[in-house]
């Protein structure tokens, strides 16, 4: 008479068992890891703000850059460099009045 063997069983139950606990960590790598989505969502949100920044100093960049060009030899305004010496220099016009 021939017994059923229980091996096999327990082999199959090992091997799901190690296939389940595989599948699970991998999900959770692929969420949770340093390459997973929520670290991808970070990365995004990081370089919107980035480029938020970016266009913020672009533009001063280019106020600059006209305040530069306004006050260089080849094209001087006055207002502004007048405005610069009252604002820098602290100057003012002998019919002004200072209230402080």
């Amino acid at each position: 008479m021939t017994h059923p063997r229980k091996s096999p069983a327990l082999g199959l139950l090992v091997y799901f068992t190690l296939t389940f606990v595989l599948g699970l960590y991998f999900a959770f790598a692929s969420v949770q890891g340093d390459f997973g989505l929520l670290r991808r969502m970070e990365i995004q949100a990081e370089e919107r703000i980035l480029q938020a920044e970016h266009a913020a100093l672009t533009a001063e960049v280019a106020e600059m850059r006209n305040k530069t060009r306004r006050l260089s030899d080849k094209y001087l305004d006055l207002d502004l460099l007048d405005e610069q010496a009252r604002s820098v220099l602290g100057y003012l016009r002998s019919d002004e009045i200072v209230l402080r």
